[in-house]
């Protein structure tokens, strides 16, 4: 297993996976959309115990269509954002893989959540499990 680095657009948050995704998955809903200025946001599901971070972040307290609380991490530099811990799944982080230094031997999503929020036109992603809300 080799370990993954990754960080902030100005650098000034780094960190390093030590351990290789759970899963990887697909994110449509509104609050990931315009967190991430994007159609969709792409999480690696890491044990929190194999992240380290070096730099601090700030974080925005959001709670989604669950009602359960989750704390979106970001550079208070530059805006990036970096993870996602969700108070419904302690020991957990979800790593923004875009923030990742190189995306080479990305696992692919193993599934999309949130699907009747996704834009129209965009195609599912192959072998991703599709779900209009959250499992």
């Amino acid at each position: 297993m080799k370990h993954r680095e990754g960080g902030c657009l100005c650098g000034a948050v780094r960190y390093v996976l030590k351990g290789e995704p759970q899963a990887a998955a697909i994110c449509h809903c509104r609050h990931c959309q315009r967190q991430s200025g994007s159609l969709f946001s792409f999480n690696l599901f890491i044990a929190e115990a194999d992240y380290e971070q070096r730099g601090e972040t700030k974080f925005f307290e959001d709670r989604g269509d669950s009602g359960q609380l989750s704390y979106r991490h970001f550079c208070g530099s530059c805006g990036s954002p970096v993870i996602t811990k969700v108070a419904m799944m302690p020991g957990q982080v979800l790593v923004k893989a875009g923030t990742l230094d190189s995306l080479e031997g990305l696992p692919s999503p193993q599934v999309e959540i949130y699907t009747d929020r996704a834009v129209e036109w965009l195609a599912p992603f192959t072998g991703a499990n599709r779900f209009a809300l959250s499992p």
